[in-house]
């Protein structure tokens, strides 16, 4: 499946202005990068958009990139089942901070089962299953999401080498396999509740997700979800 680039503009936040870009696949699904700090290439020439002619400014730094899956019940409504809705305003707010950076946030809502099997899924998640579980007994895939579109929207904005914020392993090996060059992994643990303490577990203990051994996901060691404390990132 083929990829291309639509349109952008600027957009303000309350973590600061993006760029934002939009990308459409074959079948007519949007793909969302916002950036801070990056250029854009020149499909027809190969050139950045805002090259430097001087030699001796130092080099760009490796941006710092998060690849965000949609979760509407997350990332809209705000829901405690799990931790999207914190990752993703504390990557916007980190990106904003490191000043080169992009988010890369891909229309694959609940794990790329879509949003009706999603509720389906909660429903079972409600009568004592996990995550994982509920995925199979609708007899769907635990995680469905692809990555193939992280190589065209990473490629518009010419960056072959990223510190990728994830705890999942599996995006970092693609990247790797599509000669992205991940030069640190950034974990980031934040908005842990009541809620959500298990389904986090089932990551961790699952599906492979790298969170740090040591760190109590019970309820009662619940993590502060204060952008400013949240996310642990090398400086």
């Amino acid at each position: 499946m083929s990829y291309q680039f639509i349109t952008s503009a600027k957009l303000p936040t309350r973590h600061g202005e993006f760029d934002i870009h939009i990308f459409e696949n074959d079948e007519g699904q949007e793909h969302v990068m916002l950036t801070v700090g990056l250029s854009v290439v020149d499909q027809t020439t190969g050139t950045m958009t805002a090259p430097s002619s001087d030699d001796t400014l130092p080099q760009e730094p490796i941006p710092l990139v998060r690849i965000h899956s949609e979760c509407l019940t997350g990332d809209a409504f705000s829901s405690l089942k799990c931790d999207c809705g914190p990752q993703l305003n504390t990557a916007m707010q980190a990106i904003q901070e490191a000043g080169c950076g992009a988010i890369l946030y891909l229309r694959q809502e609940g794990r790329g089962i879509g949003l009706t099997n999603k509720i389906r899924a909660y429903a079972l998640q409600d009568q004592g299953h996990d995550t994982l579980d509920a995925n199979l007994m609708l007899g769907l895939p635990a995680d469905a999401r692809i990555y193939d579109m992280c190589g065209p929207m990473l490629a518009h904005i010419g960056v072959d080498a990223v510190r990728l914020i994830t705890n999942n392993p599996n995006k970092v090996a693609y990247l790797t396999e599509h000669g992205i060059d991940v030069v640190e992994r950034v974990p980031m643990l934040v908005g842990v509740n009541d809620m959500n303490a298990e389904y986090l577990a089932t990551k961790r203990d699952r599906m492979g997700h790298l969170f740090d051994k040591n760190i109590n996901l019970n309820t009662d060691a619940s993590l502060d979800t204060d952008l400013n404390t949240a996310i642990h990132l090398n400086k």
